[in-house]
C-alpha cells in the first residue's frame, strides 16, 4: 500500500537502508535489524522478549510501515509525520511526545502505550485499538479515530478539538478537563467515562450514550444531544456523595447552583423581584409606556423583564415566554392594540399561576379570546383601564404592584393548602 506523495518504503519484506534517510537511532544493532525488514525484525523479536528495542529519536518521516512488531519499543520523540502505519503491534511502546501529524494509521494496536504530549493533528486512524493508552496533554486536534477502541483511555488534558471519534468505544475513559470542542461524538460509547472540567463547546453528541458519566465542572454550550442517552450523569466530586440528573445541560446548571452562592443568589432575587413585561411596543407612543413601567418598576426596588414581540423573530419564542413568566413574581401585559400578545397570552397563562395584569388605554379593546382567559384562571386580574402615560405611572403603585403582590400572596397560600379527602363511608 502506497501514500500519494510518500516515499516507497516497506518493511514488509525486503530489507532498506534506512541510514540513507538520515535516521538517527539510539541503538545501531537495534536499527540494524530493523533494515534487514519485518520478517527479521519481527523473528528476531520473538527469540529476544526481554529485549526493549531503543528506537527513540528516529526520523521515519513518510516511511510505510508494514506488521511490524514493536511492542513495549522505546519510540520517544519518534518523528513518524505522513507515515502509513498497517497493522502494527505497539502495545505497550513509549511514544512519548511522538510527531504522528498526518499519519496514515490502519488497525494499529496501540494497547496501553505511552502517547502523553504526542502530536497527532490531522491523524487517520482506522479502527484503532487504544485501550488503557495513555493520552494525556496529547494534540488530537482535527484527528480522525474511526470506530476507534480507546476503552479505559487516559485522554486527560488533550485537546481533542474538530476530531472525529464517530462510533468510537470510550468507556470508562478519562476525558477530564479535555477539550472537546467541535468534536464529533455522534454514535460514540462514553459509558463511565469522566468528563470532568471538560470543554465542550458545539461538541457533536448525537445518538452516543452518555450514562453514567462524570460531568462534574463541564462547560457545555450549544451542544447537540439528539438521541443520546444521558441516564444518571453524575455532577459530583470523586469522592462525595452522588448526585446524579438525566442532561448534559441541566448537570452544568446544576453544579452551578450547588457549588456558586452568587447563582443562587440570582435565582432567588430573580423569584422575589422579576416583573415581565409583554407587549409590542414598536411605535414610540407604545415604546414610552414600556419605559415608563420600566423605571418606576427600578423605583419600586423590582427587576422589569422586557419582552417585545414585535422584535421576536424565533418561532419558538412563546417558549421563551414561559420560561420567564415562570421566573417572574407577577407579569404585566399591554393589551392596548388589537394584535397585542393574544397567541402568547393564550399559550402562557395556563401554565403557570402567576398574577397577569392586563393593561389597556382607554378606548380600545382587548382581543376577543381575553374575557376566556380571564373567567377561566383566577390569576388573570381585572383589565387596567389608563387613559394617559402619567396617569399609569401615577397610580402604578396602589393599581398595579399592590394588587399584584397581594394576588402573588394569595396564589401562594393556594398552592400550599393541605389536600382535602372525603370518607366514602360519611353521609
Amino acid at each position: 500500500m502506497r501514500i500519494d506523495g510518500a516515499p516507497w518504503i516497506t518493511l514488509c519484506s525486503s530489507p532498506i537502508n534506512l541510514s540513507s534517510l538520515g535516521v538517527h537511532m539510539a541503538n545501531k544493532e537495534h536499527l540494524a535489524i530493523l533494515e534487514e525488514g519485518a520478517e527479521n525484525w519481527n523473528k528476531w523479536r520473538r527469540a529476544n522478549p526481554d529485549i526493549r528495542p531503543d528506537l527513540s529519536d528516529a526520523h521515519l518521516n513518510g516511511v510505510q510501515l508494514h506488521s511490524v512488531r514493536l511492542s513495549q519499543a522505546d519510540l520517544s520523540d519518534v518523528d513518524l509525520r505522513r507515515t502509513h502505519l498497517f497493522a502494527m503491534y505497539l502495545s505497550g511502546a513509549d511514544l512519548t511526545r511522538a510527531d504522528l501529524r498526518g499519519a496514515d494509521l490502519f488497525k494499529v494496536t496501540f494497547n496501553k502505550a505511552n502517547l502523553r504530549n504526542a502530536q497527532l493533528r490531522g491523524a487517520k486512524l482506522y479502527e484503532p485499538e487504544l485501550i488503557e493508552t495513555d493520552l494525556r496533554g496529547a494534540d488530537l486536534r482535527e484527528a480522525s479515530f474511526s470506530w476507534a477502541n480507546l476503552s479505559s483511555a487516559n485522554l486527560s488534558e488533550a485537546d481533542l478539538q474538530w476530531t472525529s471519534l464517530i462510533g468510537a468505544n470510550l468507556r470508562n475513559a478519562d476525558l477530564s478537563k479535555a477539550n472537546l470542542s467541535g468534536a464529533d461524538l455522534s454514535e460514540t460509547d462514553l459509558r463511565g467515562a469522566d468528563l470532568m472540567g471538560a470543554r465542550l463547546v458545539e461538541t457533536n453528541f448525537t445518538n452516543a450514550n452518555l450514562s453514567s458519566c462524570r460531568t462534574f465542572g463541564v462547560s457545555a454550550w450549544e451542544v447537540k444531544l439528539t438521541g443520546a442517552t444521558q441516564t444518571d450523569l453524575i455532577i459530583t466530586r470523586h469522592g462525595e456523595p452522588v448526585l446524579t440528573v438525566d442532561n448534559l445541560e441541566v448537570a452544568q446548571f446544576i453544579y452551578l447552583l450547588i457549588h456558586n452562592e452568587k447563582i443562587r443568589d440570582v435565582i432567588q432575587t430573580i423569584g422575589n423581584k422579576a416583573v415581565l413585561i409583554l407587549g409590542r411596543f414598536a411605535d414610540d407612543k407604545r415604546k414610552g409606556i414600556l419605559d415608563a413601567l420600566r423605571k418606576q418598576l427600578r423605583q419600586e426596588h423590582l427587576l422589569p423583564i422586557i419582552f417585545d414581540f414585535e422584535k421576536a423573530t424565533n418561532v419558538d419564542f412563546t417558549e421563551t415566554v414561559n420560561i420567564l413568566a415562570g421566573m417572574s413574581l407577577f407579569v404585566i401585559a399591554d393589551i392596548t392594540a388589537p394584535k397585542s400578545t393574544p397567541l402568547e397570552l393564550q399559550a402562557t397563562i395556563p401554565n403557570y399561576m402567576v398574577p397577569f395584569v392586563p393593561i389597556i388605554q382607554k378606548g380600545e379593546q382587548p382581543f376577543s379570546m381575553f374575557v376566556d382567559l380571564q373567567h377561566k384562571y383566577r390569576w388573570v386580574m381585572d383589565i387596567l383601564v389608563y387613559e394617559t402615560e402619567e396617569q399609569l405611572i401615577e397610580y402604578m403603585p396602589s393599581k398595579i404592584i399592590k394588587p399584584a403582590l397581594e394576588k402573588h400572596d394569595e396564589l401562594i397560600a393556594l398552592k400550599n393548602q393541605a389536600l382535602k379527602y372525603r370518607d366514602i363511608s360519611e353521609s
